[in-house]
Parts: C-alpha cells; sequence; structure tokens
C-alpha cells in the first residue's frame, strides 16, 4: 500500500494521521481473517484433521453377546454362535417371569443324560435354547426348553402332546427339524436340527440383500409356510429372527409352531413384554395385536409381506409406507404383490402362501 510522503505527511494534522492509522490497523486485521479462513478451508477439504492413536488391542472387535474376539467382517458383530442363538430367540428375556432363572448346562445334565449339553445359545419368552450333542448320534443338536409358566396350565400336558406330534410330522427342508420332545423332570422341551448359520437379520445388516436375494428368499419361506399350513399348522411368528440360511444357503423357518403351544388354554405366555399378546409386534397381523381368537394363517402372510418389504427397503411398512419401487428403486411389480400381503383385512390379503408364491414366480 502506498504512503504518504514526508511533505504531504506533514501537512496532515493528528486527528488525520490517527484516522489513517486506524484504517491501516484495521486492513492489518482484516488480512490476516482471511489468511486463517483460507487455511481453515483447505485443511477441512484436505481432510488433515489429527487421528486419534488406538491401541491394538482395543481395536480388535469383540462379539457384543458373549465378548470373545471375533474375526473380521462377522454379520452384525456377533460370533458364530451368537448368529445361531439369535435364530432361535422370539423375544427379549421377561425380566418379570422366571424364564430369566435360566438353568446351567450343569443343572440340566441330570435330567438329560442322553445329551452332552454344551452351552446356552439364547433365552426369550419361548423359553431357553442349547446347543447339545446328541451322545449315542454324536451330532449337535438344538435342545429348546419352554419357559416353566407354561407347565403350570393343567391343560398344557395334553395339548403339548398334540401339538408337540403335529409339528414333528413337518419334514421340510425349508423347516427346522423336530427330533425329539417331552418332558423332563420339570422341563417340556424339543430336540431340534443344529443349523450352522445366519439367520436373515445377519444376513440384512451384514450386506445389503439384492432384490434377486429377496425373492429367492422369500420363495423358499413360501414353500415352508404352505407345506405347514397344508398341515393345519400356522407359525403366529415370522419375522427375520426365525428365519434360518445354512452354509449352503438353504433357508429354514425355526420356532415352528411354539407360539401355538404357548397360546392355547387360559394361563397363556407373554411373548412380547409389556404386552399380552403372541408374536413380535412389527410383523403382526391387526387380528393379532386385536387379540382376536380368530387368526388363521393368513397371519403369516402379512408377516411374509412385512419381511419382503424390509428386505428390499431397509425399514418397516409402518403407517402410510412408500412402495417399495419409491423408497427403494425395486421393479413396480413388486409394489401390488406387498400391497395385497400386507392389506389390513386377512379377506384382502392372499388367501393362501401359494398364490402369492405364484405372483412372485410369475415376476422373476
Amino acid at each position: 500500500m502506498n504512503t504518504l510522503p514526508p511533505t504531504q505527511l506533514a501537512m496532515l494534522g493528528w486527528s488525520e494521521i490517527i484516522l489513517i492509522m486506524i484504517v491501516l490497523g484495521f486492513l492489518a486485521v482484516v488480512g490476516i481473517a482471511i489468511v486463517f479462513i483460507a487455511l481453515a478451508v483447505n485443511r477441512k477439504q484436505t481432510g488433515s484433521k489429527k487421528v486419534p492413536r488406538i491401541n491394538p488391542q482395543e481395536a480388535l472387535a469383540k462379539c457384543p453377546r458373549c465378548g470373545s474376539v471375533l474375526a473380521a467382517g462377522v454379520a452384525q458383530g456377533l460370533c458364530p454362535q451368537c448368529v445361531m442363538a439369535a435364530g432361535f430367540e422370539t423375544d427379549v428375556p421377561d425380566k418379570s417371569s422366571s424364564v430369566r432363572n435360566v438353568p446351567s448346562p450343569a443343572e440340566l445334565a441330570g435330567h438329560f443324560p442322553q445329551f452332552e449339553i454344551v452351552k446356552l445359545l439364547g433365552r426369550g419368552g419361548m423359553g431357553w435354547v442349547y446347543q447339545a450333542r446328541q451322545k449315542q448320534l454324536d451330532r449337535l443338536v438344538a435342545l429348546k426348553i419352554l419357559p416353566p409358566e407354561a407347565g403350570r396350565d393343567p391343560t398344557f400336558a395334553e395339548r403339548f402332546q398334540r401339538e408337540a406330534r403335529a409339528l414333528a410330522r413337518l419334514n421340510h427342508p425349508n423347516i427346522v427339524a423336530i427330533y425329539e420332545f417331552g418332558q423332563a423332570g420339570p422341563y417340556w422341551f424339543f430336540v431340534l436340527e443344529y443349523v450352522d448359520g445366519q439367520n436373515l437379520r445377519q444376513c440384512e445388516r451384514a450386506n445389503r440383500l439384492t432384490e434377486k436375494d429377496a425373492v429367492a428368499t422369500v420363495l423358499e419361506i413360501c414353500d415352508g409356510l404352505q407345506f405347514a399350513h397344508d398341515q393345519g399348522i400356522v407359525h403366529r411368528d415370522i419375522k427375520p429372527e426365525n428365519i434360518l440360511i445354512d452354509p449352503k444357503g438353504r433357508v429354514k423357518i425355526a420356532d415352528f409352531g411354539v407360539a401355538r403351544i404357548l397360546e392355547s388354554g387360559p394361563r397363556q405366555i407373554t411373548l412380547t413384554a409389556g404386552q399380552n399378546v403372541l408374536g413380535t409386534p412389527y410383523y403382526m397381523a391387526p387380528e393379532q395385536l386385536d387379540k382376536s381368537d380368530q387368526t388363521d394363517h393368513r397371519v403369516d402372510i402379512f408377516a411374509l409381506g412385512v419381511v419382503l418389504y424390509e428386505m428390499l427397503t431397509g425399514s418397516l411398512p409402518l403407517g402410510r409406507f412408500e412402495a417399495p419401487s419409491e423408497s427403494a428403486g425395486s421393479q413396480k411389480g413388486l409394489d401390488p404383490i406387498i400391497d395385497t400381503a400386507l392389506q389390513q383385512r386377512p379377506q384382502r390379503r392372499y388367501q393362501t402362501v401359494a398364490a402369492l408364491k405364484a405372483d412372485l414366480e410369475c415376476l422373476a
């Protein structure tokens, strides 16, 4: 900046000199501020932030459930054993009931001498699930023990025997098999096929499912559900946690019909904490939430519609929800299929799972 020559400066009064100095100081401050702003913007754009130092031990991912160190890329941060447990759980532990008093493997050993009970896999409103080894056949199984509240109903023994025999006939590749059932001491139990894989929830969170994956998965669920419905058995708690996928990619429905055993009779077992309803609210048909005794196989169709919508969009169809083609860009042909499955009135839904499957196959 040009300065006044000495001859002109001498002609100025003290007031003019002070004013010039104030202006020069102001310009200097503005210049410095501009420099600092430019440096800050450049720093933000280049991402030159200090990276916090990480303790290598703290960087190791651990299973939030059991605390074991995980291999890289494990679904939802759970170890394989906890993934399996989630496939059999139907609810969070009900702290208001004796379900929280979980017997240890050692406590159960005397009642189940034919098994080597390895560990507790999970617990929920429908009881406890253990990993066990069937000694005579040397195979891993899932030992499911029903909540003790169930046995207090005087009609439970007869109902359990009747329903369990029906469930044992569900011999289908898309349904977790029941090997054995009965009572051992105070415990009513099922011996189930052990599926060494992931559940659908884990798959959803590990990798975004493609539209093709979602449709293929639902087609297999349809096969298992239709087979069960033909036998007069309704699942009543279809949701991603109850859909298992084995290492070969085969889909298997878990916890089939257990809700039916627990819901019959005057002493119902609460499967959803804080509510006297059976199932998982977000996946339940309106008639289930209304506690109606008129529910039938169409509640499974509604739940399957929720599962398909969630796989396509990553969200639940709550309130006035967008069509999958709008929210996720899926093909428009899926919109009417999901809309029909999610009709509030059962008579407006698909009347059979086979009908839903037929429309999906035509689209595919």
